[in-house]
């Protein structure tokens, strides 16, 4: 059976996503630190900015609510984050990292730029350009 490019580009498209995925996973591991590609996500939306709603995580991460959720949760069990009620409308959670989801900041974000940067070895600025120009109309597209 002949694929088609179009289908040719799901396949690599998915092939990236899950070598970025391992990548970070095992990288995660051997340096002790215990999350997955999801909850770095989370926290790397809260190191940029703390005590957001839980509609502001999802709308950064294009996760659905229930995903959020379950994230939420799983950091919050592990001690990385908490829940605060919003002063001005109490019926609001504010998602705050704690101590030691700020301690993982710079260990964690030196990680993934050092995989980020293996990841685009050997392509030029202009090629990076492009691709993020065209992926960016892709995820338009889709929105």
């Amino acid at each position: 059976m002949q694929l088609h490019n179009d289908e040719l580009f799901d396949i690599l498209v998915g092939k990236i996503s899950m070598a970025i995925n391992r990548a970070f996973l095992r990288a995660f591991a051997t340096e002790g630190i215990d999350i997955t590609t999801e909850q770095w996500s989370v926290l790397a939306c809260l190191w940029k900015k703390d005590k957001v709603t839980q509609q502001t995580l999802c709308n950064l991460t294009s996760k659905d609510k229930p995903s959020m959720t379950r994230l939420i949760d799983k950091l919050e069990r592990r001690n990385l984050v908490t829940r605060v009620s919003d002063h001005n409308d109490r019926r609001i959670n504010l998602i705050h990292l704690t101590d030691s989801g700020m301690a993982l900041q710079k260990k964690a974000t030196d990680l993934v730029q050092k995989i980020a940067a293996k990841t685009l070895n050997n392509i030029t600025e202009d090629e990076l350009i492009l691709s993020k120009g065209v992926l960016k109309r892709i995820m338009s597209n889709l929105e």
